[in-house]
């Protein structure tokens, strides 16, 4: 006679509290991974350096640098686009720790594409 209910073998009982304790870890992982990239800066330059931007992981600006040639009353747009650029460079840099971040995160979950069921 075929049983009802429960699992064959009674294995999936404790490959789900397998699967429960690694998830906690990588949340504990993550958690401590996104505390890291908070505190790291990342500068990005445009206009041959003339203008330099620091971001933090938080995505806030830390610092504009900017160079005394590039100071010009009479073109202000220019600066403008320079400080622009730099900035969106340096929030790219960010993006980019992050999303490695994750990538490792992903792959430690060894999905490959899909649920492993």
């Amino acid at each position: 006679m075929a049983r009802r209910g429960g699992f064959p073998g009674g294995g999936i009982p404790g490959n789900m509290n397998n699967l429960m304790k690694q998830a906690q870890r990588m949340q504990r992982q993550m958690e401590e991974s996104q505390k890291e990239l908070e505190t790291k800066e990342f500068t990005a330059k445009a206009g041959g350096g003339a203008v330099e931007v620091t971001v933090t992981g938080k995505k806030e600006v830390a610092k504009v640098k900017l160079s005394e040639e590039v100071v010009d009353p009479e073109d202000i747009e220019m600066l403008e686009d320079l400080v622009m650029a730099a900035t969106n460079e340096a929030l790219r840099m960010a993006d980019d720790a992050n999303n490695e971040i994750m990538g490792k995160m992903a792959g430690g979950l060894g999905l490959g594409g899909g649920l492993p069921f």
